[in-house]
């Protein structure tokens, strides 16, 4: 496939670098303004551009990874030069039926919600259509299935699945943070903690997505009786552990939809 991403900050840069990896064969362009910030995408084999519409004419699909205020500037710029291409949108908040709105029937428009961590395979990306367009998402969803895991969901869902992905690897890596000091509070230099920390929190998402278990069943295995796992659990939950993680991506969903 011949794919064209738009927006080469740090998402469309991470998706690209991905695909080059990931998924063998395709021909990709990154464009950007300001070109010397992406010319060290062109070690991984992916053309850069500081023109949008360099090449856009034989691209399969359009990633737009941009800011929402620049969704229908860029549109606006790059839909005299494609027809019958899908246009998968990675802007957050901006709804299927504004897009569709703007391409007027000349492209399938998907929406999409990735994160960062497609440039190592492993984002979970998820992807939303029009009820219409919903056969043509298959193409969309084989794309970031080599970058991780890919699922479509309603369209209602995806401001919250921009919460609990794309927001989420920042929650999850300030846990491993607070893992980290608390490592170098009980002995660990700094370097040792943050590697025993994230390679911990590693294993703990495989053995959830090996297992396709329930957290707690898990967590079962690992706590005794008057054992030091569950003295540490409860002493968490006491200092609102859960509640507070729980409130901060309710508050973040609050700050998308207002």
């Amino acid at each position: 496939m011949n794919i064209h991403i738009i927006g080469g900050g740090n998402l469309g840069s991470a998706i690209a670098i991905g695909l080059a990896q990931f998924s063998a064969g395709n021909s990709i362009t990154v464009t950007r303004r300001n070109i010397k910030l992406i010319e060290h995408l062109k070690q991984y084999g992916i053309t850069t551009s500081d023109n949008n519409i360099d090449g856009i004419g034989n691209a399969d699909i359009v990633i737009l990874a941009i800011k929402p205020w620049q969704v229908d500037a860029v549109l606006d710029e790059i839909l005299p030069h494609v027809n019958g291409k899908i246009i998968a949108s990675g802007a957050s908040g901006v709804t299927v039926e504004h897009l569709n709105n703007k391409v007027a029937g000349t492209n399938t428009v998907v929406r999409i919600m990735p994160n960062i961590a497609a440039q190592y395979g492993a984002s979970a990306t998820c992807i939303s259509a029009a009820a219409e367009d919903i056969k043509n998402t298959k193409t969309v969803v084989e794309l970031f299935d080599k970058v991780g895991t890919a699922v479509i969901i309603d369209e209602k869902l995806m401001d919250a699945a921009t919460v609990l992905g794309a927001c989420g690897t920042a929650f999850a890596l300030r846990y491993i943070r607070a893992s980290m000091q608390a490592g170098i509070e009980i002995g660990f230099d700094a370097k040792t903690a943050l590697a025993i920390a994230a390679q911990t929190a590693m294993g703990a998402t495989q053995m959830l997505l090996q297992e396709n278990a329930h957290p707690e069943q898990l967590i079962d295995k690992v706590t005794t009786p008057q054992g030091c796992t569950i003295a540490g659990l409860n002493e968490m939950e006491h200092e609102g552990f859960s509640s507070s993680l729980i409130k901060g991506i309710k508050t973040s969903l609050h700050k998308i939809r207002n």
